[in-house]
Formats: C-alpha cells, structure tokens, sequence
C-alpha cells in the first residue's frame, strides 16, 4: 500500500497588483514528504491557481501521513518526465578555441573579478563580469544573408519562426561520402519532403573538431545539392563539417550563395548529429539579435518527443 502525505497549514498570500489571500487549516496533497517550505508554498498557489503572487507565507505547517483529497497540480509529472529530450548539437567555445584556420581565436578577459566585486555588493554577494572578444564565425553558427550579400537580412532581421522548433530531416551519411567523392548532391537529398525543413547534413566530421585534421578534405554540400533544397523549400541547412561549401575549390562558394540569396539559414560546425533520428526531432539554432551582422554563434539543439 503507497505512504500517502498531506501537508497542514495557515497561509497568507500578497499580490504583487495589491490585495491578499488568507487560510486557516488548509491541507494539500503532497507528492512526496520531503518538500520544503517554499515548495510548498509553490503547490499551493498552482491547486489554488492564481496568478501574480509576490510573497507567500506559511505558519503551522505539519507534515502527516493521510490519504490524498485529489488537491490540483499533486499528480503533475516531475520536471523533465514526459519532457523532450534535448540533443546538444553546439561546440563549447573557450579561450584560444580554433573554429576555421585563420580566423582568430577568442579571447576572454575579465571586466570584474569576483574579489574586486566585492567591495560593491553586501557582504557575501559577489559576481564575475567578462569581456569575450570573438569574430562571428565562432564555434558553432549561423550565417544570415548579409554575411554574403551587403543588402541581404542581418541577423536581427531573422524570423525566429524559422529558427525555432524547425521539423529536422537528418540526412546520416557517414558512410555515403570518400576522400574522393567529398560532395553530398543532389541524388542524396532527393527522396524526402523536405519543404519547411531543416536539412542537418551528419558527416561525422565534427569528430575532428579542434584538430588540424579538420581543416582538409572535409565533406561539403555540392552546388546542385543547394539548389534541389532551395527549390524544395527548406529553412535551414546545417552541416557538421569545415563548411558548407568546398573550401579547397578555390573563391568560389556556390552553396553560401544559392542558399543565402534565397533566405535560407546556414549552420555550420554541427556536432552530435549522429544522436539525433532522421525524422521526428525539431530543429533550434538562434543567434543575438545584432543589427549590421551576418554571423554569430548560436546554441543549436535538436527536440525529440518521448
């Protein structure tokens, strides 16, 4: 037989709009006996489902053995039960990180130290405060197409709706590309519909990530692959390779070309995509609002429903 508990108590409730609530010998279910005062006083106010609650006191509270009432909110699930399972598909920037040959790497220094901070707070309150002095193309990140063309959207012109919850379509090819044969195409991408989408290209190359093996011969999306998913309707292509394009080719970027004229978002320097299924998860990879900007790192994840 289940141990069921209910906790006894006065209560008195503010709001943060004026006026109050008051109780005397209120009992409420409990999900287990072992809550604290403040998690309780969170019970309360989601059974008695009121909203703009700035303080809430409790007095007389007792615990007991007693079997439930059915109070509202007891039998929620647990944070994270039931929830989404999130895939981390970012690489951690960090001082010195090496994202493409060339560029420069970040450098973190300290704006406040956490010793100088206190001399500013009350006595036991301290914070950190860090200046980081990166270029866009940091870690992993999203292209907008003014990184490409100067009158195409920067990055605060960017629809969140379309970088928010996007319907993947990972494309696992691990196995389909060779030192010789580099390029995805267009045959390779042409048995889904894939309008709406995010297109996430699974190379397997992030595994080189941060080494010098990461900046040759790295797997690419051919021009033809780029047009197909332009004219398929696609929102987002990631890669979790060098580049989207090949950058031993010469100049010449076809696939940054094709992909940003037409509004398309691109991400490169994907990682664990290998985690995430074919189809079904969802797609997010949002950079800062910075206006006059076409690149900057973003913390991409996949969705997957249980």
């Amino acid at each position: 037989m289940t141990i069921e508990h209910r906790a006894h108590f006065d209560f008195t409730i503010s709001f943060a709009n004026g006026g109050g609530l008051s109780g005397e010998g209120f009992r409420l279910d409990l999900p287990r006996p072992d809550l604290a005062a403040d998690e309780i006083a969170a019970l309360l106010v989601r059974h008695l489902g009121l909203a703009l609650v700035s303080e809430v006191e409790l007095s007389g509270l007792r615990i007991v053995e007693e079997p439930h009432r059915g109070s509202r909110g007891v039998d929620a699930a647990p944070a994270g039960v039931g929830a989404d399972r999130v895939i981390d598909l970012s690489h951690p920037i960090e001082a010195g990180l090496i994202t493409y040959p060339g560029l420069p790497a970040p450098v973190i220094t300290p704006h406040l130290t956490r010793e100088d901070s206190r001399a500013k707070y009350a006595p036991g309150t301290e914070f950190a405060m860090d200046v980081i002095t990166m270029i866009g193309n940091t870690g992993t990140y999203l292209d907008s197409p003014y990184h490409r063309y100067a009158d195409g959207g920067d990055l605060a012109s960017l629809d969140l709706a379309t970088l928010v919850g996007v319907p993947a379509e990972v494309f696992h090819l691990r196995d389909s590309w060779s030192a010789e044969r580099r390029g995805i195409d267009a045959v390779t991408l042409a048995d889904r519909d894939l309008a709406g989408a995010a297109v996430l290209l699974d190379t397997g190359w992030s595994n080189r990530f941060g080494t010098p093996e990461y900046a040759v011969g790295a797997p690419f999306l051919t021009e033809a692959g780029a047009r197909l998913l332009v004219e398929s309707g696609v929102r987002i292509v990631g890669i979790d390779s060098l580049n989207i394009d090949d950058t031993e080719s010469g100049g010449e970027r076809p696939a940054h070309s094709i992909l940003l004229a037409a509004g398309v978002h691109v991400v490169e320097h994907l990682t664990n995509l290998d985690a995430v299924p074919a189809r079904g998860a969802r797609f997010t990879a949002a950079p800062p609002a910075v206006r006059g900007f076409g690149t900057f790192p973003v913390r991409a994840f996949a969705t997957v429903s249980h």
